[in-house]
């Protein structure tokens, strides 16, 4: 994996620059070995549900969030630096107040080695 672009991703999206983050993500993808694609899939399909929810398709976010989640679940609870079981948390507390129509919590940080 390139961790200089994977980790200018995760910049981004923190930055809330989602898309970005997933065309920076999509390229660590393209060339990460097939044992990572599944995690690096799960970032990016985390960063586009967040675009889809800045243009008002709460659907779509559902989605991609329900879909991010089943595919960062089959990693250890940390992967990469990031802790992925309060990532996976955070993203299905996401999913849920979209599909309750309640106020979302605060936007997902992806937090690496603890930071």
């Amino acid at each position: 994996m390139d961790l200089q672009l994977y980790l200018r991703g995760i910049e981004l999206f923190n930055r809330g620059e989602f898309f970005e983050a997933h065309e920076v993500l999509e390229d660590v993808w393209r060339a990460a070995p097939a044992s990572e694609k599944l995690f690096l899939q799960g970032l990016i399909q985390i960063s586009v549900a967040f675009v889809h929810h800045s243009r008002g398709n709460h659907q779509g976010a559902q989605s991609l969030l329900r879909r991010a989640c089943r595919n960062l679940s089959g990693y250890p609870a940390v992967c990469e630096g990031i802790d992925l079981q309060g990532l996976i948390a955070s993203a299905e507390r996401w999913r849920a107040a979209l599909e309750e129509n309640s106020a979302p919590p605060a936007l997902l940080k992806i937090t690496i080695d603890g930071k």
